[in-house]
């Protein structure tokens, strides 16, 4: 067989294969760009609206990922609403939010400073703020010059021997300090990780009744990836879901997140009484608490970030970073991790 030939025989073979392989890409995408054109066309006309200015959210302006959920809540991605229309109508609704964050052990001397300075520039801006400081050293905590209706309270914690003690008992602590003050003075509560740099817009179109955070790490996983309890003794066990949410940030409004907090904190005691622990600990019992009690807002990954993460080709922007991780040297509180 000489040289022309072989190079047509080559030509046909992959002329065989490119046209059905071409053809299952475009079916693919079809059948994509369709559900995704009916999703957003039922969300755009029985969407969840938390606010008036939801009213304004352009659900078709990101095709390439999903900006409404099956229960028909918004996902806020960037490029699908107006800050200053959302700034505006909290502004109207006197919105006030409480920001609490734990700082134990060497967290504290890590990232609190970081946390609370970046916080002061980009998270809810305009809208009065409270921070809530949880941590077993109230002296070490940094003096921050705060910008106007903006205060910040420290509460003395007691340091748990392990962090994921620390982690899990958050929920009590939140809850309590609700119930005490913040249902007094703040509409919206939202309670973040330390261990992390707000690098952008965190704002008023992250308030809503029941917010969730979907993770970095898994939402461009299927579902039966999702890294849920799988473990059925345990009351955060899951054999399904809709997402899977990062429990470094949710929020809501104060009896929401209360409710959150109850939940969460009487499943992880119960787990503790059937001597079980939860395979992500408290984000697996948030999740669970998600998949029963659907929020009413999902923030996109954009809202919390790992630079890490290789795929994200759809992070258009960067609001809150993770912090580099020193996890052998932080989480060796008491000599145990």
């Amino acid at each position: 067989m000489g040289y022309v030939q072989r190079v047509r025989m080559i030509l046909k073979v992959a002329l065989c294969f490119s046209l059905p392989l071409g053809l299952f890409f475009f079916t693919a995408l079809t059948v994509r760009f369709t559900i995704h054109f009916l999703t957003v066309d039922k969300c755009a006309k029985m969407l969840i609206q938390d606010n008036s200015a939801d009213a304004s959210l352009d659900l078709w302006s990101r095709h390439d990922v999903q900006t409404c959920t099956s229960w028909n809540a918004p996902i806020i991605w960037e490029g699908m609403f107006d800050p200053d229309l959302y700034d505006q109508t909290h502004k109207k609704k006197d919105s006030s939010v409480a920001l609490t964050v734990f700082a134990v052990g060497r967290y504290l001397d890590a990232y609190l400073d970081s946390f609370l300075r970046s916080s002061e520039r980009h998270f809810m801006s305009g809208l009065p703020v409270s921070y809530y400081v949880f941590t077993d050293t109230p002296e070490k905590v940094p003096h921050l010059e705060l910008g106007p209706n903006r205060s910040l309270t420290v509460v003395k914690v007691e340091k748990l021997p392990r962090w994921q003690d620390i982690s899990m008992m958050r929920m009590k602590t939140i809850s309590e300090i609700i119930r005490k003050e913040i249902r007094h003075c703040c509409t919206h509560v939202f309670c973040f990780d330390v261990d992390q740099v707000f690098t952008g817009r965190f704002g008023s179109e992250a308030l809503g009744d029941s917010v969730a955070l979907l993770h970095s790490h898994s939402y461009h996983r299927p579902n039966n990836r999702f890294p849920y309890d799988r473990n059925p003794k345990s009351e955060a066990h899951m054999s399904a879901g809709d997402f899977y949410y990062h429990a470094a940030i949710f929020g809501g409004s104060w009896w929401n997140v209360k409710a959150l907090t109850d939940s969460c904190y009487h499943s992880i005691m119960r787990d503790k009484e059937n001597k079980v622990e939860a395979r992500w600990h408290d984000e697996s019992h948030l999740n669970k608490y998600f998949w029963l009690h659907k929020p009413s807002r999902v923030l996109s990954p954009e809202y919390c970030w790992d630079s890490r993460v290789n795929h994200g080709w759809d992070i258009k922007i960067t609001r809150l970073l993770w912090a580099p991780k020193q996890y052998n040297t932080l989480r060796a509180l008491s000599g145990n991790n």
